[in-house]
């Protein structure tokens, strides 16, 4: 993967973690559920850092949801590049990320695994990442040109010349 690949996953990451956020938001104005520190207490266990109240953890809490989902992007620019796109991508891509949050969030201690979650925050995680995911992969599918002899995706939206 060159550098131009590289900062293209990064700017794809930005806008599906903004797409993410903003998605968490509308959703938390109707459902009333708290913001998640689960980001902060996962990165304060694999950085050693001490507990502390969610209160003091919310620039932690910003670094590590936004870090994550801007890093993740590389992989998705990576998948566009070698031809894995489009709608299959995203959602192959989705599974990679709920893996990422899964792994890390459970192997620290911090979270639950989601299979004792209650059903409807394990339907309004699902959501979110799938929001990240595709906002993700039409940016990183735009922007990276995949190998030759495969499809690039249709862009309904752009301009034609007649």
């Amino acid at each position: 993967m060159n550098t131009n690949t590289l900062a293209k996953g990064l700017v794809a990451g930005l806008v599906g973690v903004a797409a993410m956020t903003a998605a968490e938001k509308i959703e938390q104005l109707f459902t009333r559920r708290p913001n998640s520190y689960i980001p902060a207490h996962t990165a304060e266990r694999l950085f050693g850092l001490p507990h502390r109240p969610d209160e003091e953890r919310l620039w932690l809490n910003w670094a590590m949801h936004w870090g994550q989902g801007i890093l993740l992007g590389v992989a998705r620019a990576a998948m566009a590049e070698q031809g894995l796109r489009g709608p299959v991508g995203s959602f192959m891509y989705m599974n990679l990320r709920l893996l990422n949050d899964q792994t890390l969030e459970n192997a620290t201690g911090a979270g639950a695994p989601p299979w004792t979650w209650p059903v409807d925050e394990q339907v309004i995680d699902l959501l979110h990442k799938a929001i990240y995911a595709y906002a993700t992969g039409a940016v990183a599918d735009r922007l990276i040109q995949g190998p030759p002899g495969i499809p690039q995706p249709r862009r309904p939206w752009a301009l034609r010349n007649s």
